[in-house]
């Protein structure tokens, strides 16, 4: 094995099968590693089904996706959400890298009924493109050093993927890789895309000038 692919989930039966599906492509050179917060629905047996390593850890993505890197067994780790598609290129892409001191990330495609996923996509590649930021939708990759060496994920409930990313970003830049991982469009889809698009860029603001994370998360989600 070369590299661990480690997938934070809760309640992502629906979801998770397909990506299981895209990453039996890659064999014996990865593990499978699915971080679950408590999904009460067949997440475990799904997983466990696809053979992939489960572990039931604490609610939380950063903390989910600690929990993973710290089981994983190689020096190379990629991070996924559990509604991404890796499609052929993009898996070609995975099975490429070689462990080092290295950090990057994919070009993003929204699937959904949203006309305006995208061009929530090409802002999103662009804007991360030029800040050497990126979300959780595009994927992230990162060798066992140079995680090691930032500390991981901030153990915070919200912005875990920009916070990596400002850390990692400080060390060394990161590898923007053409080849494209697609993401869900269900909250765009489920929320109204504009008023998604205006409420993440407001949360966005909001961290950057030091709101807690912890608030931003109950905005977020609502509660």
């Amino acid at each position: 094995m070369r590299i661990s692919i480690i997938i934070p989930t809760l309640n992502e039966a629906l979801a998770l099968p397909l990506l299981l599906r895209d990453l039996a492509g890659l064999g014996t050179s990865a593990e499978i590693i699915v971080c679950d917060g408590g999904s009460t629905d067949a997440t475990c047996e799904i997983a466990v089904a696809n053979g992939a390593r489960f572990l039931q850890v604490s609610r939380g993505r950063a903390a989910q996706m600690r929990a993973g890197a710290q089981e994983a067994r190689t020096d190379l780790f990629v991070f996924l959400h559990a509604d991404t598609r890796v499609p052929p290129e993009a898996l070609a892409a995975i099975a490429a890298l070689a462990p080092g001191d290295i950090w990057g990330f994919w070009r993003p495609r929204l699937r959904g009924r949203s006309r305006w996923l995208p061009v929530v996509a090409f802002f999103m590649h662009w804007r991360s493109r030029l800040s050497h930021i990126a979300t959780g939708d595009q994927g992230l990759f990162v060798g066992r050093s140079l995680y090691e060496a930032v500390e991981g994920f901030p153990e915070q409930p919200l912005m875990e993927d920009i916070a990596i990313c400002t850390l990692l970003r400080a060390r060394k830049a990161p590898l923007a890789l053409p080849q494209i991982l697609e993401s869900s469009g269900r909250r765009w889809d489920s929320a109204g895309a504009l008023r998604t698009i205006a409420l993440m860029w407001r949360l966005r603001l909001r961290y950057r000038m030091g709101a807690d994370p912890h608030i931003l998360h109950g905005d977020y989600y609502g509660h």
